[in-house]
């Protein structure tokens, strides 16, 4: 049977719904921690452990930008508008805004792109310093707090922030035994995320970059599982490419015997409706048809109106799916 994993978040985290989406067995609640403050966690860990035997997942921030807090939960860019990058953390507004890692403002040069969130509003650097960047808002849009941002060249990050160190910690007191590791871009940080979370822990890296691309085969040797994050690998690879990347990692991956998973934008709609599109069901079927093991729900179970009836239509369709063959006709079908 193919596994799912499900995200806990505002939408989730109680008791009663907890209880609910433990009923469908998914393999991991997950805990992200680029949303999860640290001081939350053990509380979280514990919500989760008084009401179901699902293991928890605490998935590292690993080497991400993202937006600081932001005033009202988002703000506006306007095109043509000057706007300040601060290296110290504050809560953002149209005219200056943080970024996390703290202190990653200053990594900022002259020149460079950044683009925020997922609609569409980028800037570009015309000035830069130790405690601030100045920059030009290119193209408009609207920005959340904690939200992706990239930057049109590479800027060295460490692959586990020091939150990441705390959370791994918190979860060895805890007795967490699954831990993902966001943005594996290469095997040395998948062994240095094992030193922390000890030998008995099962590793789940993320593919979500042009380097875990390149250096795909090195970091599932070095890793117990593997996850796609199709969000993320988005703003590093052409969106037109993700299906083919989609297929050639999984196929990798079953090659070598490491479960897989494939992540976002599954049941996207159901943020906001209480059924799925048709796509989105195709979607599911065409991942699991390619070799996935599992599949990730986040946004959906996390933030979005109806993260029971998510899980609901991702255990019937692997139930569907473990139930048909090529060779199933179309009564068959109607049957299962």
């Amino acid at each position: 049977m193919k596994k799912i994993l499900v995200t806990l978040g505002p939408s989730s985290l109680s008791p009663e719904k907890i209880r609910a989406l433990a009923a469908f067995s998914p393999y991991v609640f997950r805990l992200n921690m680029s949303h999860v403050a640290i001081e939350e966690l053990p509380d979280h860990i514990e919500l989760i452990r008084n009401c179901s035997d699902i293991p928890v997942c605490i998935d590292s921030e690993g080497a991400q930008i993202r937006t600081h807090v932001m005033e009202g939960g988002g703000i506006a860019l306007i095109e043509g508008r000057k706007v300040e990058i601060l290296a110290e953390p504050v809560i953002g507004t149209e005219r200056a805004f943080s970024l996390t890692p703290r202190g990653i403002a200053s990594s900022l040069r002259e020149g460079d792109v950044v683009r925020l969130d997922w609609k569409g509003a980028a800037l570009r650097i015309v000035q830069s310093g130790a405690d601030k960047a100045l920059g030009v808002v290119t193209a408009s849009g609207e920005v959340a707090g904690r939200k992706a941002v990239d930057v049109n060249r590479a800027i060295a990050m460490p692959a586990i922030t020091e939150k990441d160190k705390t959370a791994i910690g918190i979860g060895l007191d805890h007795g967490v035994k699954h831990y993902a590791l966001s943005f594996a871009n290469a095997p040395e940080d998948v062994r240095e995320f094992r030193s922390l979370a000890g030998p008995d822990a099962v590793v789940i890296s993320k593919l979500e970059s042009e380097s875990a691309l390149r250096n795909l085969s090195a970091i599932l040797a070095e890793t117990d599982e593997a996850l796609i994050d199709r969000g993320d690998l988005s703003r590093a690879v052409p969106l037109e490419k993700i299906p083919f990347f989609q297929m050639r990692m999984l196929s990798i991956a079953r090659a070598m015997g490491k479960p897989i998973f494939v992540a976002t934008n599954l049941l996207e709609s159901m943020v906001e409706n209480g059924i799925p599109t048709r796509a989105e069901l195709n979607d599911i079927v065409a991942s699991l048809l390619m070799g996935a093991d599992g599949l990730v729900l986040a946004a959906e179970t996390a933030m979005g109106k109806h993260p029971v009836r998510c899980v609901e239509i991702a255990d019937a369709m692997r139930r569907l799916f473990a139930k048909w063959t090529m060779n199933s006709t179309i009564d068959d079908i109607f049957s299962m």
